[in-house]
């Protein structure tokens, strides 16, 4: 079972889950947002939320993988 978002009901990346986790409670299982749902959540732009998640894996934090 693929996980949605709960605001808008898109289907979520591990990038998704892991902002949620990062920005909202890093011990939640359920009741992700996507990037969008987050960036409106907390006043800013997605490319902002993007930005700080490529800080978050290059600053090795274990809630988003590395990429190739």
């Amino acid at each position: 079972m693929q996980n949605k978002c709960v605001k808008c009901g898109k289907p979520l990346a591990s990038d998704d889950i892991g902002a949620s986790k990062k920005l909202i409670n890093r011990g939640m299982t359920e009741n992700f947002l996507c990037v969008c749902c987050l960036a409106e959540k907390y006043g800013v732009t997605e490319e902002r939320i993007r930005e700080k998640i490529e800080y978050w894996r290059e600053s090795g934090c274990l809630l988003f993988g590395k990429t190739v």
